[in-house]
């Protein structure tokens, strides 16, 4: 027995120097897009918004407590100027945003209320109608709703790319970020293969963290 965990043990080893190696390579070969992709969570709020189910009634409230709570939240960060300052006005004002998703799920005639939290959360790469960013660890205001079984809505929070004005000019919204990151966040298409490659980076270092 005792050679057999020496083994598995060797085994693990084994495939956490190949996985180093694979990680050290795939830095090096794409080493400007890594190190803007690293670098982006440290400039953006992600939001994540869960549903209390799957019904079509707890969906589609659910996009309206997104639509207030992305709302209140650039009335009471507008100003900020990076993702520190952003996220700790939003810590501050929890109980603004949760009253917000309340108010909109009262509205519509629900009794479930909604918990809101600012944490660490890891996304895979996501593309949106005029942006896209790469999978990574981002600071994520959650919002749940009720028991929080249903399916979930990400987007950004900070900037404000989500809201309606955003999305019609986005370049507003991103003159913020530096050169190398708008590039990546604007132009998707063009590193389709990188932003997987990064989400690998992202997993293996996930793994290797266990």
């Amino acid at each position: 027995m005792k050679r057999l965990c020496g083994t598995e043990e060797k085994k693990r080893t084994l495939l956490r120097a190949m996985a180093c190696g694979f990680i050290l390579a795939m830095v090096a070969a794409m080493l400007p897009f890594a190190a803007s992709s690293e670098e982006l969570p440290q400039n953006v709020v992600r939001l994540h918004v869960i549903a209390n189910s799957d019904s079509e009634r707890d969906q589609a409230v659910k996009l309206k407590v997104r639509d207030a709570v992305l709302r209140e939240a650039e009335a009471w960060y507008q100003g900020a100027e990076t993702m520190e300052e952003a996220s700790s006005v939003l810590c501050v004002h929890l109980e603004s945003l949760r009253e917000a998703a309340n108010r909109t799920l009262r509205q519509n005639g629900f009794s479930e209320t909604a918990c809101v939290q600012v944490t660490e959360e890891y996304f895979p790469t996501r593309e949106y109608e005029t942006f896209s960013l790469p999978a990574g660890k981002y600071r994520t205001l959650l919002v749940t709703i009720g028991e929080g079984k249903g399916k979930n809505w990400w987007c950004v929070v900070f900037p404000a790319l989500c809201l309606p004005a955003a999305e019609e000019n986005p370049e507003t919204a991103l003159s913020f970020l530096p050169e190398g990151q708008r590039e990546i966040v604007k132009n998707p298409q063009k590193y389709q293969i990188k932003f997987k490659a990064v989400e690998l980076y992202e997993e293996l270092k996930k793994w290797l963290d266990r």
